[in-house]
């Protein structure tokens, strides 16, 4: 593939429109067409960003034959029937996070993909941003030693009443998949899969997690101390504890916008900017960026997001699940993660 890659919306909420407006601001990506569940959803978001073609379906969106990828927005619910819709129709996907419901769900998609050479890839904008790939470069370089503790959370206190999806283990409601997902994936980013899991929850009466509390564990001797809370205002910040220093994201580490190094020794950080971004653009566009870049490459997966890596969250996420005693009426489990 070559030239202007040509992208289908499949969804119209909040961080469609957000993915959308960043894709404009390049010049290499075209919005070709856009899909919801109805039509004057769709004809409404095209509208708003002069988009040619509006569907009332997801398969219309998926048959158009001037979509090279399809960027799945909907709610993680859905994001496996979506996911698995385009895949089986030959376009490449970027999919939102969390992945999917259960590490089940993801492995199918991650072989479906597999099997039939197409791109996929889990938009985990927080791997792309500037400084986060800043930060991972400084870990291995060795400028804070080798890693012992991650800290890492993210929270807010919201008016969610029983009627919200957040609530609703039908939609894969609770804390853990919404934002958890963040802070175990800035985990795993550091560290990899982890040897053990611990967890404790505070539970909606709907049987939904509101506020999440994670232990991890490798064999290394690493931890990583980890929470998610819809009923309580976080810092959503991250630090990295190493033998030799540490390093701190500021509030909204998932797209910071710099990051103070404190060395061994030295009494003032080093803050550490990597250049503001492109002007409007929300950090969404590095994500868009990597796919286009891999596509004309002839890739099937990204290095800096890879399917493998996706799994392994998910393969935890569902290891948590198990602690807390959270479970969804489509759980494709059968039995528990160890």
């Amino acid at each position: 593939m070559s030239g202007t890659v040509r992208w289908g919306i499949l969804a119209t909420g909040g961080i469609a429109a957000t993915f959308t407006e960043d894709l404009l601001g390049l010049p290499d990506a075209e919005v070709v067409a856009v899909a919801s569940r109805t039509e004057a959803s769709a004809l409404a978001f095209a509208e708003r960003f002069g988009i040619g073609r509006a569907y009332g379906s997801w398969a219309e969106l998926v048959a158009d034959d001037d979509v090279d990828v399809v960027y799945v927005a909907t709610p993680h619910s859905a994001h496996y029937e979506a996911t698995a819709l385009a895949l089986r129709a030959g376009k490449h996907v970027l999919c939102e996070k969390a992945f999917t419901l259960d590490a089940g769900q993801a492995g199918e998609l991650v072989g479906l993909a597999r099997e039939r050479g197409l791109f996929l890839m889990e938009a985990m904008w927080t791997y792309l941003n500037p400084v986060v790939r800043r930060m991972t470069e400084l870990v291995r370089e060795g400028a804070i030693g080798e890693i012992r503790t991650v800290q890492a959370d993210f929270g807010f206190a919201g008016d969610v009443g029983p009627e919200h999806r957040l609530r609703n283990p039908a939609l894969g409601g609770g804390a853990l998949l919404d934002l958890g997902v963040y802070p175990v994936s800035f985990a795993h980013l550091l560290l990899g899969e982890p040897d053990r899991v611990q967890a404790d929850a505070l539970l909606s009466p709907e049987g939904t997690d509101l506020n999440t509390g994670i232990l991890l564990g490798w064999d290394s001797g690493a931890t990583a101390l980890l929470s998610c809370s819809i009923v309580g205002h976080h810092a959503t910040a991250a630090t990295v504890v190493g033998t030799k220093g540490r390093i701190d994201l500021p509030r909204d580490f998932f797209h910071p916008d710099h990051l103070l190094l404190h060395r061994a020794g030295s009494s003032d950080p080093e803050k550490i900017v990597t250049g503001p971004g492109p002007q409007g653009l929300s950090g969404m566009q590095y994500e868009a960026v990597e796919v286009m870049r891999a596509l004309r490459a002839g890739e099937t997966e990204s290095p800096l997001v890879p399917l493998d890596g996706s799994l392994a969250v998910m393969r935890t996420l569902d290891a948590v699940r198990d602690r807390i005693g959270v479970r969804y009426p489509s759980d494709s489990r059968t039995g528990t993660t160890a």
